[in-house]
């Protein structure tokens, strides 16, 4: 599993630090890596069929005791139903085995399902079967308790290793990420949401984890990672082949933490870039009820998970400290820029709030797109509507799906300006909404230039909200206001 640098390598700076998984261009050792991983699918007619149909793969640069440099590759989860191609580095565990414990549970597991089935078959035709129910009762409840159970053990089997020489199983690490994050919710008060008792399934399955436990493993010392999408996108996630992606949040993001520890890994550009944003801000009305402002591009709305990052609302209540807000009636995407009202006051945040619940605030935005994927998305049209639902992807968050079976309604309105440019006025106001109707294959098809979750990552994400109108709350007049977009 420990392959040779390719020899377009050879003279190639290493970095000086370790990849930061949640944000990066991809270093050129990484680039010639993903090309070899590309080159044997290519030499493998089973692998390179399975992987067309689309798979996240990853590679890691490392240096070995001598200081030479070599790459490991992985694929997450499962590809072409195994788990363990002798290419590739090997799962932390290996739940497939046939002779393993989750193995045998999973078929006694089976079997109850079977023995439910067939016993709720027989009882459609005989409904005063009392004692049947009560059986079909209990067999649900022991594989409720069997499945619980099974997770927790599966999850303990998960021992991922640590730079510091430190293990711990997923369920102590998941345990001690959520004890120190929480959410935060819309109005800007942190939020009592309960801790989830289990991690997300599939948790160290994706490429990341996986390649961190082998270098670990073999004492290998890492230099550099990245992961990559190859194939057709999946139906309800946006992902283009050759495009490199962040490790997810929602289960690498506390596996990470703790497998990154005692590494001398690169800070987060994000926060470096951003350093100067909260005095971007610009205040373009405001008087005791609430402010409009002006958002730059690399801004969040409320606090996240790491409290350094700049937000709106931390730097509006820094400058009007006498507000009893400030109160965050509606968001704007971090890395989109624009028009932003703010309720300063318990009153005007309720009345605006409902402006919004009843659609008559009216919002624009302007987006610079990406060349057409392909010939035959709506971009040839020069207006019209998009209605994909979508829902958060409960394993990668910020990330948002495409989905009928859980998604909320979200719609569209679009017209091309020119060629690059497009007028967007979402009706709905769902995260993401914006950024996944335009990368859609069943949307416009054009990511938004910039767009580092669904598109391609650039210095900002070219989407501005440059018109916003509302109702004032305590003067009774309809106010607009008007922002020229920065690109």
């Amino acid at each position: 599993m420990l392959h040779p640098m390719p020899s377009s390598t050879i003279g190639v700076l290493r970095p000086r630090r370790f990849t930061y998984p949640y944000h990066y261009t991809p270093h050129p050792l990484c680039v010639a890596a993903a090309d070899e991983v590309r080159t044997y699918l290519a030499s493998q007619p089973h692998l390179f069929e399975a992987a067309q149909e689309g798979k996240m793969f990853g590679v890691l640069i490392v240096a070995d005791a001598d200081d030479q440099l070599h790459f490991l590759a992985a694929y997450s989860g499962e590809l072409a139903g195994n788990n363990r191609w002798p290419w590739f580095v090997p799962p932390v565990y290996d739940l497939l085995h046939p002779d393993s414990y989750f193995q045998e549970e999973q078929r006694v597991i089976s079997g109850i399902n079977a023995e439910i089935r067939l016993l709720e078959h027989d009882n459609k035709n005989d409904n005063d079967d009392g004692d049947k129910a009560q059986h079909i009762a209990r067999l649900k409840e022991e594989r409720k308790t069997r499945s619980q159970a099974l997770q927790r053990w599966l999850f303990g089997q998960y021992r991922m290793l640590s730079a510091e020489g430190n293990e711990a199983n997923l369920l102590s690490i998941f345990d001690e990420y959520y004890t120190h994050h929480s959410p935060f919710n819309p109005t800007g008060k942190k939020s009592n949401a309960a801790t989830p008792k289990l991690p997300p399934s599939g948790s160290g399955e994706c490429c990341a984890p996986k390649l961190l436990q082998a270098a670990f493993a073999s004492h290998l010392r890492p230099i550099a990672m990245a992961e990559f999408w190859i194939g057709r996108p999946p139906k309800d996630e946006l992902r283009i082949d050759g495009h490199y992606y962040p490790a997810c949040s929602g289960k690498c993001r506390p596996i990470l933490g703790h497998m990154l520890r005692g590494l001398d890994v690169e800070p987060n550009p994000l926060l470096q870039r951003n350093l100067d944003i909260a005095r971007q801000l610009r205040v373009l009305y405001s008087d005791s009820s609430l402010a409009v402002i002006d958002k730059p591009s690399g801004m969040l709305a409320v606090p996240g998970v790491d409290p350094e990052l700049p937000n709106v609302y931390d730097e509006v209540r820094r400058r009007f400290p006498n507000a009893r807000g400030p109160l965050i009636v509606h968001r704007l995407d971090m890395d989109t820029s624009g028009l932003m009202v703010i309720a300063l006051d318990d009153d005007t945040y309720r009345h605006l709030q409902q402006q919004f619940i009843r659609h008559t605030v009216q919002k624009r935005y302007v987006a610079l797109l990406e060349s057409p994927i392909n010939h035959t998305s709506q971009a040839h049209h020069p207006e019209g509507t998009i209605a994909l639902p979508l829902c958060p992807n409960p394993y990668d968050r910020p990330r948002q799906m495409v989905s009928e079976q859980y998604g909320k309604r979200a719609v569209t309105r679009y017209e091309m300006i020119d060629a690059t440019h497009v007028h967007l006025w979402p009706e709905t106001g769902r995260t993401h909404q914006l950024r996944v109707h335009c990368a859609h294959p069943d949307g416009l098809y054009r990511p938004i230039v910039g767009d580092n979750l669904y598109g391609t990552s650039s210095d900002h994400l070219c989407l501005h909200a440059d018109s916003l109108a509302f109702d004032h709350p305590a003067e009774n007049r309809r106010m607009t206001f008007h922002s020229p977009a920065p690109f």
